[in-house]
């Protein structure tokens, strides 16, 4: 025989689905190998579901501020001022999500699922026990908290109420965040955003019928908005749940997997610890904002709550895009695979840089006309648009940031944004916003300046230490 006859001949490649099969199969959920798949596929499975499950989440945090826009500038304030409060709930439900979606990516890149069940299981038990506690902690001295922000004694007395079924009602809350970070880190993106579009949709729905008692509901004003809240994320629970037990997800939580085990609780709060510390001190510097500016008064204060809403629904889609490279990150390590965790963020820079970009852009030109859809208070309406429009300056700066502290996180390397948010943002951010509006006189117009210079510097400082690579030894 020819030897060219005994020649095999190569099967032909496999085509690469395109974009659009891609976002098709990204929303049927099937289950796909990141660790192997072509890299630009892999973001846009992972990313599409998980930018609209955060879209969603952006809609509900625009249309609960135009209801209660309506109840006018000391409901706003104190939504406000509650949210403040509200985020150093999300930076403990944030850092042991951190944990958790790093620890089950691993070991899905590991191809060791019952490992990931289990450590699925102990976050599930540590968040109930944890989010009941500051329930009854925060829940019982809601007045106290808001007096001790600086609310004004006419907020206290009309909007407390609110206050006190978001603290005491946090288990919502902090339940659904650690849920939907287990099926992202297990690869399953599309039940986290069918969890938000399914509670968040109910949160829409009802929020107008409690506040404004429309038909057989009770008007509740101010306090409906958190009755709806709760009432929507508690069925986004036993939704999450339904899946998790059923075996629809990648991996499977049994009750077995809910006893409690110390070892893996502590090797879960041990990598914990510094995402709560690094979500903390993020979000505690936005206390310290809100402290600043409620010295400007209520219509100050009432101005910025919209502004920050609006940037926040637009930011979190961006977080969508991160928490994909974040995943990769994590499956490819698993799987011994550094080359590929890195590519996967810098495809997701490129990406949340010309979306991020975007919208900045309409952000600065549009701003009047959105924050008229909010208030016709002129000092709030003001004070809003100045805010939205250089906060918005710093979106390209936002996009790169946000998925370096993704990528360092999906690694296990909580301990590096840890630091960057600390030296950016309690030892540059909140200093430079009181110099700037109390020393030299800027007012409010200096907090808001201080917002896109610190994350200038906390983006740049994370681009540097990315390059030098340590994240990649990160052991999990």
């Amino acid at each position: 025989m020819h030897p060219a006859e005994s020649t095999p001949i190569p099967a032909p490649a496999a085509p690469v689905p395109s974009v659009g099969r891609s976002i098709l199969q990204a929303f049927k959920g099937a289950h796909h190998d990141y660790t192997t798949a072509p890299l630009q596929r892999a973001v846009i499975l992972l990313a599409v579901p998980m930018v609209m499950e955060m879209l969603m989440e952006s809609l509900f945090a625009i249309a609960d501020v135009f209801w209660v826009s309506h109840l006018g500038k000391e409901a706003v304030a104190a939504v406000g001022l509650t949210e403040s409060l509200m985020t150093l709930i999300y930076a403990i439900a944030i850092g042991l999500s951190i944990a958790s979606a790093a620890v089950v990516a691993r070991r899905i890149g590991e191809r060791d699922p019952t490992a990931a069940s289990e450590a699925a299981g102990q976050t599930i038990v540590l968040g109930t026990v944890i989010a009941a506690l500051i329930g009854l902690g925060m829940g019982s001295c809601s007045s106290g908290l808001l007096a001790a922000l600086g609310a004004e004694p006419a907020v206290i007395a009309q909007c407390g109420i609110f206050t006190r079924i978001m603290l005491g009602g946090n288990i919502t809350v902090f339940l659904i965040f650690l849920i939907n970070s287990i099926f992202r880190g297990a690869g399953d993106p599309v039940f986290s955003m069918r969890t938000l579009w399914l509670a968040n949709g109910l949160n829409i729905a009802l929020a107008p019928c409690f506040i404004f008692g429309l038909g057989p509901f009770p008007r509740l004003g101010i306090a409906g908005a958190a009755v709806a809240t709760n009432l929507g994320r508690g069925t986004g629970i036993v939704y999450q749940l339904w899946h998790l037990a059923g075996g629809r997800s990648r991996i499977t939580v049994r009750l077995r997997n809910l006893r409690p085990d110390l070892a893996v609780m502590r090797s879960l709060l041990r990598l914990a610890g510094n995402g709560m510390a690094q979500f903390m001190i993020s979000m505690t510097s936005w206390l310290g904002l809100f402290k600043i500016l409620a010295l400007f008064g209520s219509s100050t204060l009432a101005g910025y709550t919209i502004s920050a809403r609006i940037v926040v629904s637009a930011l979190m889609p961006a977080w969508g895009l991160s928490n994909a490279a974040a995943t990769l990150v994590g499956q490819n390590l698993g799987a011994r695979e550094p080359a590929r965790a890195e590519e996967s963020v810098r495809i997701a820079v490129r990406s949340n840089l010309v979306f991020l970009g975007s919208i900045g852009l309409i952000f600065l030109v549009g701003a009047p006309g959105i924050i008229r859809i909010f208030t016709a208070d002129p000092v709030v309406y003001s004070n809003g648009v100045t805010a939205l429009r250089i906060v918005s300056l710093g979106f390209p700066l936002f996009a790169c940031g946000m998925c370096y502290q993704a990528a360092f996180n999906g690694a296990g390397d909580t301990w590096t944004p840890t630091r960057l948010n600390f030296y950016f943002q309690w030892l540059m951010q909140v200093p430079l916003a009181w110099t700037l509006s109390r020393g030299l006189g800027l007012g409010p117009l200096g907090v808001y300046i201080a917002v896109p210079v610190s994350f200038a510097g906390l983006a740049l400082s994370g681009g540097v230490l990315f390059k030098r690579g340590g994240w990649k030894t990160k052991q999990v």
